[in-house]
Formats: structure tokens, sequence, C-alpha cells
């Protein structure tokens, strides 16, 4: 049976890359590009597949600011903002680690 504990987890690479290229109305390559020009970097899975979170998909949000004429730089500064939010998390992680022991 599937671990449904992760249903909620914002972080859970539970995407590919297909699927998240439709859900967003993106072409694969251009979430590929994303990846090289390492603005969002996803977690791979075992096989080394691209594997895209719900927070990975605010990638929206840079497909808009790109579409809108933004400079790269501008979707330079959302690449950076969701590498923050992963630091956050870990940090939180660790904390939680610690008051256990």
């Amino acid at each position: 049976m599937a671990d449904l504990g992760n249903l909620d987890d914002q972080d859970y690479p539970a995407f590919t890359t297909g699927q998240t290229a439709k859900m967003l109305g993106v072409q694969e390559a251009f979430l590929r590009s994303l990846d090289t020009a390492d603005l969002v970097r996803p977690p791979r899975s075992d096989g080394g597949h691209r594997r895209y979170s719900r927070r990975r998909l605010t990638l929206v949000r840079l497909r808009e600011q790109l579409d809108e004429g933004h400079a790269l730089a501008a979707a330079r500064i959302i690449g950076l903002q969701d590498q923050l939010a992963d630091a956050e998390n870990t940090i939180h992680d660790l904390r939680a680690q610690l008051d256990q022991r």
C-alpha cells in the first residue's frame, strides 16, 4: 500500500517533469532549462529523474515573470527565494531533531 503520510508535505517530490509541465502549462524543456540555469533545482529520483514538489510548482511565478518581459535577474530572485525556503525548512527540521534529544 502507498505511503499516504506525505500527502500534506509541500516538499515531497511527487511529480514528474511531464506532470509538472502539464500542470503549469509549460514545456518540459522549459523546466529542464530552469534546472540547467540553476534557477530551480528539483531533487532527483533514484533513477536520476527530476521530481517536483508542490512547493516547486511555484515555478508558475517564474514563468509569469518571464512572460511579462522581466529580466532573467528578476527570475533569479524567485529562484533564490525558493532556495531560502528550502534552507528554512532544513533548519526547522534540524531544530526539531535537537529538541527530541
